[in-house]
């Protein structure tokens, strides 16, 4: 803990808080990279969608991680995914028909921004609306229900693997767009918690570093890519908001619902960093 404060004590002089100005997303775009590349100099732009196992150092983790990926442990919630897609609703249709191509090589797009709705839509939303439109329960209580939780994780995971190798490509175009866009921002370099850490502190900061004598924490580039994703430490596949929630409680903030507009801003935001990266989901993480 000791370690942590003074960590947090050179962080709160050092950096971490971008100025708060209109968002100009290419611009953004250039920047982030550009920092990752320069600060990173010997990785190959694809690796970064391999999150901490692609930064020099950590060839040791590396290893490691190579070796559980011969068998990965995120196999059995990926089969159990893909059997909850392809089993037919109680109307005979399958969640293949609420998507465009069946649902292949479509979710580099998300999230999106929806025009209609003024919101962005995550894949979640998309799935549970797939529920909804054939009759059937849409996933629920997501923060308290860790079983239906878990298996949504496992559907998403599937969705997201049929998509495997595809380059995030998120369209910010519109102003409804760079609104989201911005708000997503704005949470990524804000403070908050009794840490008073921002996301980027740990994943820009930080990368690639020990925060605490824990483990070392990944570059911001290519972090939307592998998830959802199975940790070690909880021995099941989750959400991306789901680390959301548990980085937030780390830093002792209160965190957000999961789906929350916030959520799916930050999420928006993240994923448009990561551009042109290709997709890794489902993936294994420390």
């Amino acid at each position: 803990m000791k370690k942590i404060f003074i960590l947090l004590s050179i962080l709160s002089l050092a950096a971490g808080v971008m100025p708060t100005a209109m968002a100009d997303p290419a611009a953004d775009l250039k920047k982030f990279q550009d920092y990752f590349k320069k600060r990173f100099p010997t990785v190959p732009f694809d690796e970064f969608s391999n999150g901490m196992y692609a930064l020099p150092g950590l060839e040791s983790y590396r290893d490691q991680w190579m070796l559980y990926n011969e068998f990965p442990p995120y196999e059995l919630g990926l089969s159990l995914g893909k059997k909850a897609w392809e089993t037919p609703f109680k109307n005979g249709k399958t969640f293949a028909s609420c998507f465009k191509n069946g649902g292949k090589n479509i979710a580099q797009g998300y999230p999106y921004w929806d025009g209609t709705t003024n919101k962005v839509r995550t894949a979640e939303m998309d799935l549970n609306d797939c529920l909804k439109r054939n009759g059937e329960s849409p996933y629920a209580d997501l923060d308290k229900d860790l079983e239906a939780r878990v298996r949504f994780a496992q559907l998403v995971a599937y969705f997201y693997s049929m998509s495997a190798g595809q380059r995030l490509k998120i369209d910010v175009s519109s102003p409804g767009a760079v609104k989201a866009y911005e708000d997503g921002k704005k949470f990524w370099w804000q403070r908050r918690g009794q840490l008073n850490f921002a996301c980027a502190n740990c994943h820009m900061d930080l990368a690639g570093k020990n925060l605490g004598g824990n483990q070392p924490l990944s570059a911001a580039l290519g972090h939307t890519t592998a998830w959802p994703a199975q940790r070690l430490e909880w021995g099941r596949l989750e959400t991306i908001h789901f680390r959301y929630i548990t980085c937030n409680q780390q830093i002792r903030a209160k965190p957000m619902k999961h789906g929350s507009d916030i959520y799916n801003n930050l999420q928006f935001y993240e994923t448009y960093m990561s551009s042109g990266l290709p997709l890794t989901a489902p993936a294994m993480r420390n």
